[in-house]
């Protein structure tokens, strides 16, 4: 499983430990992933997710995984993810039309 955030596609990055002597040796940057269960409202069903807490912070700002999912970018978030965006988008289209 990769550390890589399925919704904002944060993953892990690379720098440098600098000593007071000013020596240098690679280190890596790790998300802080978390595994949550988050409700979708148009799908009426929880989805398991591995996302970062940032991205928690995100979702509950645009006002759920609905929302957040339709401001998305399809490049950012995983296969998985991608999916259940369709699945919303097109439940949502569904309600409007009805």
């Amino acid at each position: 499983m990769s550390r890589r955030c399925e919704l904002t596609g944060k993953a892990v990055m690379t720098g440098n430990n600098v000593s007071h002597a000013n020596n240098k040796t690679r280190r890596r940057f790790l998300p802080n992933l978390v595994n949550v269960t988050l409700m979708s409202d148009a799908l009426n069903q929880r989805i398991r997710l591995r996302v970062a807490a940032a991205a928690l912070r995100t979702v509950e700002h645009r006002g759920g995984l609905d929302a957040f999912l339709q401001k998305a970018k399809e490049g950012d978030l995983s296969p998985k993810a991608t999916l259940l965006r369709r699945q919303v988008m097109k439940k949502l289209a569904e309600n409007a039309a009805a």
